[in-house]
């Protein structure tokens, strides 16, 4: 099944033709495309398979996990707070989280969490899936443990800890969960289909994941391809994977917590848990709708002033290294990991977006969001077909699309 639906403005066909093109060759199992300007949208797709073993078609009501484009939501309520003079960035964590400041995190302050930077990002505790769902569980674990690094002096992605760091942040402030705040306070008031931690009857809703099969006759050969869209030399690619990925590497641990897995994922505790790291389900016009609100008024509602804007997006990982990076190849992650206040900013061609104004997530996956201050772009993707990519190509197509009509 092919067809695509929905909504295409003036002027935005050939935009509209790329996201047909990967639903109609396969690249795109089941997906949905969004594109905001101006606070109102101009492009609003879907299409594909919702589940393949069903033949349910991907609705206009389809939702899917959008794995770590969660941070992207979770960051832009901790800037409301911001804005609103509840969080002080350059605040140490302990003025509103007292039992964080021991073994050598007493003066981390909040800004060193969203820009991953704290020296956590691996939960050194060991934890059960049951565990993990609780929340305290993990709170209390990183309460006791020691940064792996001396914090602020380098910075590593918090692949699963960026969402309970910030998230217990907002709670000591608001007396609220992350999920139940993002609720209130965004999701809510822009009409949104997205959370974190699903309602049980948007079950019936949710994509089924499908995991590409692995595209390459090696490592090398993925290797190759990362080496070939970054613009690197291969050997240098291939020293980067063994370097950043390995089994015993800091990246690998950072996203094993409590055993999530693929399995664990489909479960129905997975879905109801918050995870604010990446457990967030949404269709794409709700991403674009949200990152729309945060550069321009959609129906009334401006989520964040331009002010608060220009200063969450100033890029902090220029201020520090990458924790295990040899200097041979501290270029390439300089190139890969451009991070402000829990937001990418561009780093093309890894992480193009539109320009020198934009800031997002991307998610495992493929999924993507981003707002453009400039253009007053609010962009989403979220499809259900998981390649195995160091940069996912579909995302990028889209984006380099939007850029194109925006000329």
């Amino acid at each position: 099944m092919s067809d695509v639906h929905g909504f295409v403005a003036d002027g935005w066909e050939t935009v509209a033709d790329t996201f047909r093109a990967n639903i109609k060759d396969g690249t795109d199992l089941g997906a949905a495309f969004c594109v905001y300007v101006d606070g109102r949208a101009v492009v609003d797709l879907w299409g594909g398979l919702a589940d393949r073993e069903q033949n349910r078609p991907w609705d206009r009501d389809t939702i899917a996990l959008v794995a770590s484009t969660t941070k992207g939501a979770v960051a832009t309520c901790a800037h409301l707070l911001v804005e609103r003079g509840e969080l002080d960035l350059d605040a140490p964590v302990v003025r509103y989280w007292p039992e964080f400041g021991t073994a050598g995190k007493e003066d981390i302050p909040v800004r060193w969490l969203l820009s991953h930077q704290a020296g956590l990002p691996v939960v050194d505790s060991p934890l059960t899936f049951e565990e993990a769902c609780a929340w305290d569980p993990v709170i209390r674990a990183l309460e006791s443990q020691k940064p792996l690094w001396k914090p602020g002096t380098e910075h590593l992605y918090h692949a699963q800890t960026f969402g309970f760091l910030v998230g217990e942040v907002v709670k000591r402030i608001t007396g609220k969960s992350l999920g139940r705040f993002f609720a209130d306070e965004v999701a809510g008031p822009l009409g949104l289909s997205a959370w974190i931690g699903l309602p049980e009857e948007c079950e019936s809703r949710v994509a089924r994941l499908e995991h590409a099969p692995f595209p390459f006759d090696s490592l090398e050969g993925l290797a190759n391809d990362f080496a070939a869209r970054i613009g690197i030399d291969p050997a240098m690619a291939v020293a980067w994977m063994q370097t950043m990925y390995g089994p015993d590497s800091v990246n690998i641990k950072a996203g094993t917590m409590g055993g999530i897995t693929s399995e664990t994922m489909a479960r129905r505790a997975f879905r109801a848990a918050e995870f604010p790291f990446g457990n967030m389900f949404s269709d794409a016009h709700s991403i674009a709708r949200m990152y729309a609100a945060t550069v321009s008024d959609v129906d009334g509602i401006r989520l964040l002033q331009p002010e608060t804007v220009a200063a969450m997006t100033q890029i902090q990982t220029d201020r520090s290294r990458m924790h295990g990076v040899p200097p041979a190849l501290t270029p390439v992650a300089e190139r890969l990991f451009s991070m402000s206040l829990g937001f990418w900013r561009p780093s093309p061609p890894a992480m193009p977006l539109l320009g020198p104004t934009s800031f997002g997530h991307p998610g495992s996956g493929g999924s993507l969001g981003f707002a453009d201050a400039e253009a007053r772009v609010g962009f989403g993707y979220v499809p259900n077909l998981w390649p195995v990519a160091m940069v996912d190509p579909r995302a990028i197509e889209l984006t380099s699309a939007v850029a194109q009509r925006l000329k």
